[in-house]
């Protein structure tokens, strides 16, 4: 994996326009970005600029760029955090550390929606190494490499063969919701590492169908905030065309 960027990256006027394009909130403190699925956080694809080498567009002159607080697995679109200035990121990094930072999620999951339609998914993962891939595997809470993993998850939306869920991970684990999901027989949509279906009521599925839908922290100046991102258009289009409309 590429080390983050720690030295200006030479972008193209589109790549500027682009990833100012996706700044959905700033102040003197902090942004917020809404990242497309596609595009890497950190140590992407060679040949392509990662998230954190874009945030060198939004870099103030003769500072350093932006620095992300977590990440979003590539095809996982949604909101995601960048802290302008060192004091920001270290409390917005302790933050992350005590579970200050609040995600919600939101996922399409096949073959329908959970049972029960409201529950904790528990259950200890751990790291594997395959050729140069990483997974993360459900085991045992003794494995010597566990890690403790839970997900909040509620069902908002039910039809067949597919159902949307609301997901509130407490913990930040590698895959977790996609591994979580996939562990009761509910995988994401699309998730082709984890079992999920590349087709949906005679829909093809061309990407993991997660999407980060809102953040709510502590800001560095005082005070809770809630940052939310609507959803892609094709995450839209698909839960539309299975008739997954989200309740009020």
């Amino acid at each position: 994996m590429k080390k983050p960027a720690l030295h200006p990256v030479v972008l193209t006027p589109e790549e500027i326009a682009f990833v100012r394009s996706l700044v959905i909130y700033e102040d003197a403190e902090l942004l917020a970005l809404r990242k497309p699925p596609g595009l890497s956080s950190q140590g992407g694809r060679r040949g392509a600029n990662t998230l954190d080498e874009l945030l060198w567009a939004l870099a103030r002159p003769g500072k350093a760029r932006p620095r992300l607080i977590h990440r979003l697995d590539r095809d996982t679109s949604g909101v995601i955090l960048a802290a302008k200035t060192q004091p920001a990121a270290g409390f917005l990094g302790k933050a992350m550390m005590a579970r200050r930072i609040h995600k919600s999620y939101r996922a399409i999951v096949t073959p329908g929606p959970p049972e029960p339609s409201v529950g904790v998914i528990d259950a200890p993962l751990r790291r594997e190494e395959i050729g140069r891939e990483a997974y993360m595997r459900i085991c045992a809470a003794e494995h010597p490499d566990a890690e403790s993993a839970v997900t909040g998850y509620r069902t908002l939306a039910a039809a067949a063969g597919a159902g949307l869920v609301e997901l509130e991970p407490q913990t930040g684990r590698m895959h977790q919701l996609r591994v979580h999901l996939a562990s009761i027989g509910r995988p994401i949509a699309g998730d082709a590492r984890y079992g999920g279906s590349l087709a949906v009521g005679g829909q093809a599925v061309a990407r993991l169908m997660l999407h980060a839908q809102a953040l709510t922290f502590p800001h560095p100046a005082g005070g809770l905030k809630r940052i939310e991102s609507e959803v892609p258009a094709d995450f839209q289009a698909l839960a539309s065309g299975l008739g997954l409309a989200e309740r009020g």
